[in-house]
């Protein structure tokens, strides 16, 4: 049921804000799209993370920067709304909600291939309804309700991640052998040496190292909800070097080190694989209950974000005014059911295309989430310059290294998206994402610049949208 009177409500506190990001960030990307980095760029795929890292740690401090001087719930979209006008608005809030809906369908994906280590005659999708259902009322509570459970959810991951690095360090220490296959940190330069498939494989593997960073942004979505953002965003993007060197670099090391990185295949976890490998198959059993965890936890951030998103667009007359409808526990019920319907399409496309699904669904995840880091590069940069210079010097988190390391970012950006082009399993990124592009332009020409006209005041906001939702 809705209300008339429910609004958005403050209730993450810093710790459910850092472990949200965590939990968009460590997912399927790490668990297991890390197998298809590693097979294009070879032990080289250590360098692209931290170069990619780098990369997207920029683009955190310039939200950052934007979501501390001015929080709310649209975040980036009424950023760009803002700063770069309305269709760069409309087209960043929406194609930041596709993203949500591709990442989302490939976490339920890779959970549908992590459950077959238990059960490979059950058929993928019974696995993708049940957890459909589980996420779909988790995100229909109260958002302190919600904020809990990831906070767990995330820890769990980041406990086992952290025991997995320790335990395969132990077992590099100690000489464990298993499977036939050499273990030694030397398997980051043996087998065709680091660059094992040169410049070209290195360069290709960025397309899915950024899909393992998609979601991060998600620490602005939150500013909206946030009982303290001036705090808890800058502590949440400070931490994320850290977690990127200890997360996937430190983590990816250790798998290649334990075997060989052309053994590391995309038939499951590569994290379950090695342990497996390795004959230690309890504790490949507690890995997987993990990774499951993890694709869990995933799923219910890109939710919440999406939802969170879309509400905020259709504050501004960009989305239908049923997407600004609450709960009483200040839930946007709507975009939780747009998204719970977007997965059940995913259970679809598992059903129909199970051995394509998952590279085709990264790559187009990729430009979606390269789209929206630009936009946020673009805005940032757009918003500093027209600042007066008191109000830039006032400024309580400004991004590092400015104004140069923000235009390295963009041009970063746009080469990683020109990139998906050089590859056939990639190519048809470029084109789902320039008729995307298309239609949202389209739209924005028939739909949005006419209701904008109407608006009577600078926020494009009309009296009628302004009124509280209406119940159902």
């Amino acid at each position: 049921m809705t209300t008339d009177t429910a609004t958005l409500r403050r209730g993450l506190r810093s710790r459910h804000i850092r472990f949200i990001a965590l939990g968009s960030a460590i997912g399927t990307g790490l668990f297991y799209g890390s197998s298809e980095a590693i097979q294009a760029g070879g032990p080289a795929v250590l360098l692209a993370y931290l170069i990619g890292g780098a990369a997207v740690f920029l683009v955190l401090r310039s939200l950052g920067e934007m979501a501390v001087h001015h929080p709310c719930a649209g975040s980036f979209g009424e950023y760009a709304t803002k700063h770069l006008g309305s269709l760069a608005g409309f087209t960043t809030g929406w194609t930041y909600a596709f993203e949500m809906v591709i990442v989302c369908i490939a976490d339920i994906t890779a959970l549908g291939v992590y459950m077959g280590f238990w059960f490979p005659d059950v058929p993928r999708w019974i696995w993708l309804l049940a957890a459909i259902a589980v996420i779909g009322a988790i995100n229909l509570l109260h958002v302190k309700v919600f904020g809990e459970l990831e906070f767990w959810l995330s820890l769990v991951k980041i406990v086992a991640i952290i025991a997995m690095i320790i335990a395969g360090i132990a077992i590099l220490v100690l000489g464990i052998k298993g499977g036939g296959a050499h273990v030694g940190i030397s398997n980051l330069w043996n087998n065709g040496g680091f660059f094992a498939h040169g410049a070209h494989g290195f360069i290709i593997s960025f397309a899915v190292v950024m899909f393992a960073f998609g979601g991060t942004e998600i620490i602005g979505v939150t500013a909206g909800e946030a009982e303290n953002p001036e705090k808890t965003i800058p502590g949440a993007v400070n931490s994320i070097p850290l977690r990127i060197v200890l997360f996937y670099v430190l983590t990816l090391a250790v798998i290649m080190s334990l075997e060989p990185w052309q053994h590391v295949g995309s038939d499951g976890s590569p994290f379950v694989q090695i342990f497996v490998g390795l004959g230690i198959k309890s504790a490949a059993a507690v890995l997987n209950i993990v990774v499951v965890v993890a694709a869990l936890s995933a799923i219910n951030s890109d939710i919440f974000a999406a939802g969170r998103i879309m509400y905020g667009m259709a504050e501004r007359r960009q989305a239908p005014s049923m997407m600004r409808r609450l709960s009483r526990n200040g839930v946007p019920t709507m975009t939780v059911a747009i998204m719970i319907g977007a997965l059940l399409l995913g259970v679809l496309l598992n059903y129909l295309i199970p051995d394509r699904i998952f590279l085709i669904i990264s790559s187009i995840a990729t430009f979606a989430t390269v789209w929206v880091w630009l936009m946020i590069l673009l805005t940032q940069i757009k918003a500093r310059r027209a600042m007066p210079a008191e109000e830039s010097a006032a400024l309580a988190y400004p991004a590092p290294f400015w104004p140069y390391g923000q235009i390295i970012a963009v041009a970063f950006m746009v080469g990683i998206t020109a990139l998906l082009a050089f590859s056939a399993s990639t190519r048809i990124a470029l084109i789902v994402g320039a008729v995307w592009l298309a239609l949202l332009a389209v739209v924005h020409l028939i739909w949005i610049r006419p209701r904008n006209a109407t608006a009577p005041d600078p926020t494009g906001k009309s009296p009628a949208d302004t009124a509280p939702a209406p119940a159902e």
